[in-house]
């Protein structure tokens, strides 16, 4: 027979108790996120090679080589020499050849059309490499909540993309129009959805590389008002990204080599030839150098504001980001003023493109680190 038992003794027995588990906020939200981040760092570093690729396919003048749109079979490049032929009889029917490159034979053609296949080539790679991340981790259901759409995201942009490379391209395979180039506005646009496609990569990136918790956390710590001069600092940059894609399609950096005066004065001689006027702001070589010199100006002024203002953040890594940025945005200033005053040589030209990329990833980071400061002990501090 059983002894008395006490009425205490659901409580003091020995029943085990469930341990309290940090990290709840991260529970089932988590997903891959560390290998998620592995595959947009690749995909972040295939889209810096195609911005470089694509620029020397410009400095080259290679982008009109290849006269058709053919996003599968295009794949395969000329596989005889019937095949090169029939690709450079093609050419030959634009005006580029007829007007600017009459003297080529099929081996010169060969050249440029390897840029052209190359650029093209790369943009199949990165929807394959989007393609095979996105439907693996879908398909594992790996992909932390609320993560879908967001990866969604450049795998979309990316096929606008070839639409759009494709939209410039055509704007130069003509016939009797007296094109040699593609459409100045066009490679902007072209140039432009690639530096947001860049911008949501290295966005995510930043996002992935802390927990869940960390950044509900830091979003509590925002410095609002820095975040806005961030804002209005990346717009800006942004902007002066468009227009030097501009100057680059007109090869507008090669047209007046004085610095800091423009064909020996202050305003560009002859800005407005142009009919209608409008064109100009597009299609004169001097007005869109004028115009890209006054915004980098500007941006570097605006630039020393948002910089000073970093400095009396609270955080010692978000006042090291803004550092970061202005000092490349002092460095890529410079770099222009070389392109300038050396005629936009290749190897000049494609620094200071490379040097676009950074300076805009750099913002980036300083506006993320605005939304989600990193803490800092005094100690630490």
């Amino acid at each position: 027979m059983s002894g008395k038992r006490s009425i205490f003794e659901e409580v003091s027995g020995d029943q085990k108790q469930e341990a309290v588990q940090p990290g709840m906020i991260d529970r089932g939200r988590g997903g891959a996120r560390k290998a998620i981040r592995a595959w947009l760092m690749m995909l972040f570093a295939l889209v810096v090679i195609m911005i470089a690729v694509g620029g020397l396919t410009r400095l080259t003048d290679s982008g009109l080589s290849i006269t058709e749109w053919r996003p599968i079979t295009g794949a395969i490049p000329p596989m005889s020499e019937a095949d090169w032929q029939s690709e450079f009889d093609k050419y030959k029917e634009i005006d580029q050849w007829r007007i600017q490159n009459q003297w080529m034979e099929l081996n010169d053609f060969k050249f440029i059309y390897w840029w052209e296949w190359g650029h093209r080539q790369l943009g199949r790679v990165i929807g394959l490499v989007w393609a095979i991340g996105f439907f693996g981790f879908l398909a594992a259901r790996k992909i932390p909540t609320g993560w879908t759409g967001k990866l969604l995201i450049p795998g979309v942009l990316g096929g606008v993309q070839g639409a759009v490379g494709w939209w410039m391209v055509a704007s130069g395979v003509t016939q009797g129009e007296g094109m040699t180039a593609v459409a100045s506005y066009r490679l902007a646009t072209h140039l432009g959805l690639a530096f947001v496609i860049l911008g949501f990569l290295a966005w995510y990136i930043l996002e992935l590389g802390r927990e869940e918790r960390d950044l509900m956390q830091a979003r509590r710590a925002k410095e609002a008002k820095l975040f806005s001069l961030s804002t209005g600092l990346m717009h800006f940059a942004f902007l002066q990204i468009l227009i030097g894609a501009l100057v680059a399609g007109i090869d507008a950096g090669r047209s007046y080599t004085d610095w800091p005066l423009i064909g020996g004065q202050l305003l560009p001689p002859d800005a407005l030839m142009l009919e209608p006027m409008w064109r100009n702001f597009f299609e004169s070589p001097g007005l869109v150098q004028f115009i890209h010199r006054c915004a980098g100006y500007l941006l570097l002024i605006f630039g020393v504001i948002v910089w000073r203002r970093g400095g009396t953040s609270a955080h010692p890594q978000t006042r090291f980001a803004f550092n970061a940025a202005f000092a490349a945005l002092a460095l890529q200033v410079v770099i222009g003023i070389v392109t300038v005053v050396y005629a936009a040589p290749w190897q000049i030209a494609i620094f200071h493109q490379f040097m676009a990329v950074v300076v805009w990833t750099l913002i980036l980071r300083a506006r993320f680190l605005t939304a989600y400061p990193i803490a800092t002990s005094i100690r630490g501090a």
